[in-house]
């Protein structure tokens, strides 16, 4: 059997997330066939690399936090199974909080008004990587007015 990471982002109006993990890669996708973005993210020695749609994503472990950016944005995260951080900018960002019960991760991307609800079946995965995919997902996917940019 496959070991998955798979659920949804944003409820009724959001998208599909489903991703293999295989060792310390997980490939998959984000959203549908027609509007949707591939992921592909490597945890290494030092932090993640990898990408989503056309764009890369390269965050390191620095004082206990992981830190760097996907596409133009700025990504902090701290915590295992508990994740707290942010994506973007102070202004016009987005925090993130997310909490693993078991195999299954649920958080918030953002205010509860404006923001994007996730819920995440892990498979294997901790806390931390399902965060990271759907903060990952939500980059992709969501309109980048949504960023400031």
């Amino acid at each position: 059997m496959e070991d998955l990471i798979q659920g949804r982002l944003g409820g009724a109006d959001g998208y599909d997330i489903r991703c293999a993990i295989d060792g310390d890669k997980i490939a998959g996708r984000a959203g549908g066939k027609l509007y949707g973005k591939d992921l592909e993210l490597e945890i290494t020695d030092r932090g993640v690399r990898g990408s989503v749609g056309d764009e890369s994503l390269s965050i390191e472990l620095e004082g206990g936090e992981l830190r760097g950016h996907v596409g133009s944005q700025k990504l902090v995260l701290r915590g295992v199974d508990r994740v707290t951080g942010f994506l973007g900018q102070p202004i016009v960002g987005w925090n993130i909080v997310a909490q693993q019960q078991g195999e299954t991760l649920s958080g918030q991307l953002g205010s509860t008004v404006l923001g994007r609800g996730f819920e995440l079946q892990l498979g294997s995965a901790p806390g931390w990587v399902g965060t990271l995919v759907a903060v990952v997902a939500f980059y992709a996917l969501e309109p980048r007015a949504s960023f400031g940019a």
